[in-house]
């Protein structure tokens, strides 16, 4: 079975300071090994939010690095800085917009700011590429309400088979006939 390579990106203000305290990446790979048994390597970099930086981290996550799934967090809000979800669709072949509408609702049984949220998510060659929020209470809700779909996805686009702890996190895969 291949190990699944999996890209986190934190697009941080921060990181254009030269900080690196990054919770929200790290709440992300510990989501990760909660419900992943199967063997992942995680594929991980903080960068400022700058467009051309995102789109070239996610670029060479997707092309170079062979990354199945690529998992942002930050830079998803209304402020001008925030440009994750605009390097994601100009890097992406094909937009996958059910991913950001299923966040946003989820988000929105706790808080109404919810709808300020522009998370979206993409396909670039064999790469799933998914925005997430920049809170880690805020990742694990939008993860735990879209994963269930995302290793059927990788399945589909021939990548590495994502096995789940279903204790945890149980995956849709529909039953072959």
């Amino acid at each position: 079975m291949t190990k699944a390579r999996i890209g986190i990106v934190t697009v941080s203000d921060r990181a254009s300071a030269g900080v690196y305290d990054d919770i929200s990446g790290k709440a992300i790979i510990e989501t990760l090994n909660d419900y992943l048994v199967s063997e992942w390597e995680p594929v991980y970099e903080v960068i400022p939010d700058e467009q051309d930086i995102i789109e070239a981290t996610l670029i060479k996550m997707a092309d170079e690095l062979n990354c199945s799934l690529i998992v942002t967090t930050g830079g998803t809000g209304p402020a001008k800085r925030d440009v994750t979800p605009e390097a994601t669709e100009a890097v992406c072949d094909r937009m996958m917009p059910g991913f950001g509408e299923l966040m946003r609702a989820e988000s929105l049984k706790f808080v109404p700011t919810a709808i300020l949220s522009r998370q979206t998510a993409g396909l670039r060659a064999d790469s799933l590429i998914v925005n997430l929020p920049g809170k880690p209470k805020s990742i694990r809700e939008c993860l735990d309400a879209v994963f269930p779909a995302i290793p059927y996805c990788i399945d589909l686009m021939e990548g590495p088979y994502l096995e789940c702890n279903e204790e945890v996190m149980k995956p849709f895969r529909p039953k072959k006939k």
